[in-house]
This record gives structure tokens, sequence and C-alpha cells, in this order.
């Protein structure tokens, strides 16, 4: 939702009136003393807790950003963190604030976690999703699915630095009725603590991945992660990844160290991962061509680079590079992306598209994020979408790979669309 300046104050006042009851100067030059909030905008200047333009305008009807709202609840915390006595009330109202511009702040350096022990201890976010897949290979059948998931992700505050995070999915398919019914139950994704001190965040227990995770990872790691820094982040990890395999259980240990750099428009990372599980020398469906003979190797040894830079608020380029040193075939994957703005689920109207070209090889593409990616695992081809909020919360995308299997150039192609409810 839009807000004015004027409607703002409603927010601000809540310092502004606690600080003196005789009205400052006015700074602002369109703010005459008849108006109505000319003792209310004199204070908050006075205050600081608005600033106005640089032409000594102060534009109260001018529809303001999300940024600048949380500039001014930013300078309102500081007064009250400063000693300034405000009502349980206004006390209420301004931490409602924070939590709504919490992203806001936290890219502005302000920490929220003291406001969140008034608000509940246990949050709920989740989505709703359906999907249509239409899926061709060249001298074969069509293949058409119609996944369903439902998704919870609660998250519970111990204390001020410690969390505990889940995810529970249940998934169905809508073109299928018999043999669905062990699918339609709810499964706990995953569960950890998250533990933030300063600079440094700990995850422990059945943790996100937490590197190029749509090129080569999905899903969860069992196991423990650090990562510390503030424009250089590095992060170690261990544990163990259940899922190597969709068809079995097989689980590989698992050990990385990662670093990420971004400042501004730029961002950059590398990673390097090591995972052992018998599945690399013996499922040669999984893994073709892993490695023949005596030199066959359950281990992966995957190294990976990946920039971003965002060229203004609409345009922005990103890549990604990965190879498996113990692979002999199929070790190389590669991404490239042009993004053209981007659909907002809370604003209504916002929409976005991309084009790609994607290049996955399935012995370092271990498990790629298929909801993220039309391109399938161990194809190479063009990838373009789109995403449009057609409601508040409410999110339809469309997505269409064009390209062909590493193995024996056939070609291969893929259109999906979804439909998401966030809630």
């Amino acid at each position: 939702m839009k807000k004015t300046l004027v409607s703002a104050l409603t927010a601000a006042l809540v310092v502004g009136a606690a600080s003196t009851t005789f009205a400052a100067a006015n700074p602002f030059s369109d703010v005459p003393a008849g108006h109505w909030a000319y003792d209310a905008v004199a204070q908050l200047a006075q205050d600081g807790v608005v600033e106005g333009y640089g032409d000594t305008t102060f534009q109260g009807d001018k529809n303001i950003t999300r940024y600048e709202m949380a500039q001014m609840v930013a300078r309102a915390m500081a007064k009250t963190n400063g000693g300034t006595t405000v009502s349980g009330a206004d006390k209420a109202a301004l931490d409602k604030l924070a939590a709504e511009f919490s992203d806001e702040l936290n890219n502005l350096g302000v920490r929220v976690a003291n406001l969140e022990k008034n608000a509940d201890m246990v949050k709920w976010n989740g989505e709703f999703r359906v999907q249509a897949n239409s899926e061709r290979h060249e001298g074969e059948h069509m293949k058409n699915t119609y996944p369903a998931k439902f998704r919870l992700d609660p998250s519970a505050e111990i204390n001020s630095n410690w969390h505990v995070k889940a995810r529970i999915d249940a998934d169905t398919n809508l073109n299928t009725d018999a043999g669905e019914k062990d699918k339609d139950k709810a499964t706990l994704k995953r569960v950890y603590a998250e533990g933030v001190y300063g600079k440094t965040k700990i995850d422990a227990g059945k943790i996100p991945t937490v590197f190029n995770t749509n090129m080569l990872f999905d899903g969860e790691f069992s196991g423990a992660s650090v990562t510390t820094g503030n424009k250089l982040k590095v992060t170690v990890l261990g544990g163990r990844w259940s899922q190597v395999k969709d068809t079995t259980d097989a689980a590989a240990d698992v050990y990385g160290v990662g670093v990420k750099y971004a400042t501004g428009k730029l961002s950059a990372g590398a990673a390097y991962h090591e995972l052992k599980s018998d599945a690399f020398k013996t499922d040669t469906t999984t893994f073709p061509s892993y490695r023949s003979g005596s030199s066959k190797s359950d281990k992966a040894q995957i190294w990976s680079v990946d920039g971003f830079y965002r060229f203004d608020a609409n345009t922005a380029l990103g890549g990604e590079y990965a190879q498996n040193e113990k692979a002999d075939a199929y070790d190389k994957s590669g991404t490239v992306e042009f993004d053209y703005k981007g659909a907002k689920k809370a604003n209504v109207g916002t929409w976005g598209a991309y084009v790609a070209y994607r290049h996955l090889g399935q012995n370092v593409s271990l498990k790629p994020n298929t909801l993220n990616y039309a391109a399938m695992n161990g194809t190479k081809g063009w990838e373009i979408g789109a995403d449009y909020a057609l409601f508040k919360n409410t999110v339809a995308y469309v997505k269409y790979f064009d390209g062909e299997k590493l193995a024996g150039g056939k070609d291969a192609s893929k259109l999906m669309g979804r439909l998401s409810f966030f809630f």
C-alpha cells in the first residue's frame, strides 16, 4: 500500500509527541502555519525523524517508498533506544512498524530482533502452488504432470539470538488418483536452530543447502553451517545429504567452504564441496560415465564460481559455473541469465521476465532446482520466463526451455506454468 508523508505522520508522532510539549519552528516552506500538520511536522523535523528535501520543501502529498518509510522508523527507533519515553500503545505501534519494515531496516543496519519479542513467539508463513509441466524428448512420448504443493514455514523465537525454523511440505499430483496416498502425506523437510551473534550466523539441524542451490543442490543438508563476515562472508559446512538420488535414500557425507562478496551493484562468490557416496560409482543411470574400471570413485569434488551485477533498478545479469573434478563426463555446468524487473507478490500488477542459457551436466548438477529452472538435468539450451502479480500475494509464472540432451544430442523441451498463493 502506498503511503504519503502526511499519512505516515501517525507513526512518526510516536516520538514527536513524546519529546516536548512545545512545537518547534517549522523549516519547510510548503507547510504553512495554518496547516493541520504544522505542529507535528515541525516537531518531527526538530527531533530528526523527518528531513524533507534539499529545496526546503516537505512534499507531504508525495507517495513514499518502503525504504523512505523505513528510514523514518529507524530514526524513531533510535530516539526510543536513546532514552525517549513513549507510552505502551505508542511503543506497540512502533514495534509493529519495525516488524513490517524489517527487511528494509536490516538493509539499513538496524536490528529488530529485540522488537520481535513483543510480537508472537511463533510466526507462520507458507505457500500453496499448483503447476503444469509439459515435457518433450525426441523419440519419446510427451510427458504431462500436474504437481501441487502446500508448504508451511514456521519460525519460533527462543531468545534474542536463537530461532528454531522448519519447513513442512505436502505434495500431490492433480492428474492421478491411485497410488498417491503416500505422497499426499505431509513431510518435515527441514528443522534447524539458527543463532545470530553480530555478523556470525550458525545453523544446525536439517538445514537448507547454502551454495548455488539452483544449479547444483536442492533440498537440505543434515549437519551444521557457520557464516561470518559483512561485505565478505565466509561459510563452512559439514554433514550429510540424503538426496543424492531421487529413487533411493542414498546419502552422502558432505563438506564445504565458500566465500561471497557483495557491495553495491555487484556480488561474486566461490565454493568447494566434497561429497562421498557409493552412488557415484554404482548408479550408472543417475551418474552416467562417472568413472570406469579401476578408476571408479565414490567421491565428488565440486568447485563453483558465481557472479551477479545489477545495472539499475530493472535490469541485472548473473551467471554460475561449476565442475566436478572426480567425474570423467558430464562434469561441467553453467548458466547465464539476464533479468528484467520481477513480480513482487505484495504489489499487484508488478511483473518481470528473463532469458537464460543453461548447461546442466548431471555429474556436477547433482540435483538442480526444478522449480526455478525449466531446463532439465542432462540438457543444454535456452530458457525464457516471466512472472506477474495477479493479486496481492498471488503470482503467476510461465517458463519455457528449448534445447537438447547432452547424451546423444536429441531435442528436449519443457513448458511449465505455476500459480503460487503466499500467506
